[in-house]
């Protein structure tokens, strides 16, 4: 998986938006408003998720490329490299995941304007 698929696949999320809020080469994904994912666009390719705090330490132990996520809460993110060695659906199932629980941490507004996006 490279860059551009990377991206791509974040952005075709409901209500997704990108941005660099924080320098140029840090790439952010939010709904709503809320981060949930932030992709390191340097030498090493990297993707920045948010994870359930039991399933981060088991992606961490077994799988060499996730990592407690670098600048941020590493009890509820992962960094993961994208080094060719995990599959790209792999890498799509936790963008999901990370989508899906910024979603459910929505406000109830928040989630009606979202269903309206749909």
């Amino acid at each position: 998986m490279n860059v551009e698929e990377l991206r791509l696949y974040c952005l075709s999320k409901k209500a997704v938006t990108e941005s660099f809020p924080f320098d140029e080469s840090t790439l952010v994904f939010k709904v709503m408003g809320k981060i949930f994912a932030l992709m390191s666009l340097e030498s090493d390719l990297s993707i920045n998720l948010k994870c359930q705090p039991e399933k981060a330490i088991e992606l961490r132990e077994h799988y060499p490329s996730v990592v407690p996520g670098y600048h941020m809460n590493k009890t509820h993110w992962n960094t993961v490299y994208i080094d060719g060695t995990l599959e790209d659906k792999l890498i799509c199932h936790w963008v999901d995941d990370s989508y899906n629980l910024i979603v459910e941490s929505l406000t109830k507004k928040q989630k009606e304007e979202l269903l309206k996006e749909l």
